[in-house]
């Protein structure tokens, strides 16, 4: 499995933020409510980066010698996967959020209360969450460099042509 690519996470947020700003613009001119997320989408988006980071730190314990109990190569790759999703689906609110809190910022001074710009702001702050803790988890599930079956050692093994330095996921 391959590491997260940083230019499509801003590809993708840069994308999410435009099509943000348009949909909030057109929603703005029809005299629509603001599409962004409100408070429980923020206690989603906490609640899943919290699950991820807890079955990261799951995966960094066995890694660092806490191996009480066998690790489960299957939900560790499972936890890497999370981990990425999370990070992409963090460009993505990041984005989306941001385009409208854009859109909605020269109309501060105009509305009361300012409910969509809150919203748009709490869930920027979730979406770097969300890829904060997606790559974090994902170099957790990190192994190193010269451990490719988990055991503290090189065995000879498919990944023994590797370069020194090169890693394998958990």
């Amino acid at each position: 499995m391959g590491n997260i690519r940083y230019r499509w996470l801003a590809l993708i947020a840069v994308a999410a933020g435009v099509a943000g700003w348009l949909v909030n613009d057109w929603a703005t001119r029809n005299s629509l409510p603001a599409p962004a997320l409100s408070v429980y989408g923020l206690l989603t988006v906490l609640l899943i980066a919290g699950t991820t980071l807890f079955l990261g730190l799951r995966v960094r314990r066995w890694q660092q010698g806490n191996r009480d109990r066998e690790l489960d190569p299957i939900a560790a790759a499972r936890t890497l996967v999370l981990a990425q999703a999370n990070a992409y689906a963090g460009a993505l609110l990041l984005g989306w959020h941001a385009g409208i809190f854009l859109d909605q910022l020269p109309l501060w001074a105009l509305r009361p209360g300012h409910t969509a710009t809150w919203a748009a702001l709490a869930m920027i702050a979730g979406g770097v969450l969300m890829i904060s803790i997606g790559l974090l988890v994902q170099r957790f599930c990190r192994l190193p460099p010269d451990d490719f079956n988990g055991n503290g050692g090189n065995t000879g093994g498919p990944n023994s042509a590797r370069e020194p330095g090169d890693g394998e996921y958990a």
